[in-house]
């Protein structure tokens, strides 16, 4: 039996019972399946890393576990924190490159297409890129995330996201007293992207444009399409060049105009391997199912 509640999954086998939920903005952690604790629920309240609705989930779990006398998990969450010591620089020591990702979705679809590809998860070489309405693009080597953009500061625009921005222009605009720290935030979350190009974060939207003879929302697209395999390309690199797979998933990897322009230019990298979706109900419950099963440990956040 499964029960969803937004992005909280009820996982129950023979034994045992488990509430599993989106993991948000904590502090750096390896990846896997945590019991949630006070510790955990105090930094989602104080908002850690950052504000965002995935900060909720542990509190949904626990207060649904609590009704249920079952444990509480959060199962690879947005601050999972795998990366090699190379990929922190960030080109002043005053800031480190962070790790914040779709790392659920990320460790799922790795894990999914090794066994498709009947690979070892331990020994596969893939860049994930996660497309939605931030886009992650991951380097991922034995299934862990040794790199990958920021998807709130860095990477390619997406529907709703700037992606990474001109510095120097940005200053000016930063400093011209024009905006405060709400405003530009919303402005490269929320405003960014196709919002700003178009006024629409919805694809079919986009696509309807293009039919009626938008020159405008078909070169968007294309731009897209080129940022997205820029940084494919650059977390290929990562990884020496040598890969398994490049693996397209999230909402957008549904959109075959934008799928069409981008495997034009990444298909001579790797094979491309397309996990349309994010299916985040799934790597929950296998999450606390792997955990309840003893196939995993239950981590200690």
């Amino acid at each position: 039996m499964t029960r969803f509640v937004t992005d909280v999954t009820w996982a129950k086998n023979p034994a045992n019972d488990a509430i599993a939920a989106i993991g948000g903005l904590f502090r750096p952690i390896e990846g896997g399946t945590y019991r949630v604790n006070q510790r955990m629920l105090g930094d989602a309240r104080r908002n850690l890393q950052g504000e965002h609705a995935s900060n909720l989930g542990c509190a949904m779990a626990d207060a649904l576990a609590r009704q249920h006398g079952c444990p509480a998990y959060i199962v690879d969450p947005v601050s999972v924190d795998e990366f090699e010591p190379l990929a922190r620089y960030s080109g002043t020591k005053v800031i480190e490159r962070r790790s914040l990702s779709h790392a659920l979705n990320i460790h799922a679809v790795a894990r999914r297409v090794s066994n498709d590809l009947e690979l070892e998860l331990t020994t596969t070489r893939f860049v994930v890129a996660h497309l939605g309405g931030g886009i992650s693009i991951a380097a991922v080597l034995g299934g862990r995330i040794i790199d990958v953009n920021d998807a709130a500061s860095d990477g390619p625009f997406s529907p709703e996201r700037t992606g990474g921005l001109p510095l120097q222009p940005f200053i000016t605009l930063a400093m011209s007293g024009e905006h405060n720290e709400k405003d530009l935030r919303r402005f490269v979350m929320g405003r960014g992207g196709w919002v700003s190009y178009l006024g629409t974060n919805l694809a079919s939207d986009v696509e309807s444009l293009i039919e009626r003879g938008d020159e405008r929302a078909l070169e968007v697209v294309q731009a897209t399409a080129y940022q997205i395999a820029k940084e494919i390309g650059a977390m290929a690199t990562v990884l020496a060049g040598r890969l398994d797979a490049i693996i397209l998933t999230g909402g957008l990897a549904s959109y075959g105009r934008l799928m069409d322009l981008l495997h034009d230019r990444i298909a001579s990298l790797a094979r491309v391997v397309r996990a349309p979706g994010e299916d985040e109900m799934s790597a929950l419950a296998l999450g606390a199912l792997r955990a309840l099963r003893g196939e995993e440990p239950e981590n200690d956040y």
